[in-house]
């Protein structure tokens, strides 16, 4: 996605500090840019905006702000560049833990503003390819268990072979044009309402 077309949400309750960012932004490119200096309803104005990146700005953060930050970090799913003046660690590690991309202390310069973005940006893609190559990995691992079972069940109450059984699956299947993990869990299910059926 080129600069010029990504929509960025500034979140910053500072005219001034807004004003650099901004300007950074657009020295960089970036045309769609939105500057909120008011946090109060924030999440609605998000979700209106649907932005591709937030920054969010806090001059003299306390404690409560940047906790209702870290919330908004974990609902978006957005990269997020956060600057703060000052931080102490336990903040830092509830910036990571939130899911925020960029997290830079006393840093707000208008010509830092453009590769903060870029690695924010970059940091998220790579984070969200984690956790989504994690995930299919865990569906993958719960569906060959599904389908163990269900060989074990047909194995048992049909006094099929491993491969019969697996071939009996994968042939109602592909009978009723779904997964074989969705009729192994049907199989699963079913035997676990009949009882002794569906012993392991």
């Amino acid at each position: 996605m080129s600069a010029g077309s990504l929509t960025i949400l500034v979140i910053d309750e500072n005219r001034i500090r807004a004003s650099i960012i901004e300007a950074g932004l657009r020295d960089a490119g970036h045309r769609h840019v939105t500057v909120v200096h008011d946090v109060a309803g924030i999440a609605k104005r998000i979700a209106e905006l649907e932005p591709d990146v937030i920054v969010i700005d806090l001059e003299n953060p306390n404690r409560d702000m940047l906790e209702n930050m870290f919330q908004l970090s974990r609902a978006v799913k957005r990269p997020i560049a956060m600057f703060v003046d000052r931080s102490d660690r336990a903040s830092i590690e509830a910036a990571v833990d939130a899911g925020v991309s960029a997290y830079v202390v006393d840093g707000l310069k208008k010509e830092r503003i453009k590769p903060i973005l870029d690695m924010a940006i970059s940091r998220f893609n790579a984070f969200s390819r984690m956790a989504r190559e994690l995930e299919e990995a865990r569906s993958e691992l719960e569906n060959r268990k599904v389908v163990d079972r269900a060989k074990g069940i047909l194995m048992k109450s049909r006094g099929l072979s491993e491969e019969a059984a697996y071939a009996l699956l994968r042939k109602t299947a592909m009978n009723q044009n779904r997964k074989i993990a969705e009729i192994a869990q049907s199989l699963v299910t079913a035997a676990g309402l009949l009882g002794p059926l569906g012993g392991e």
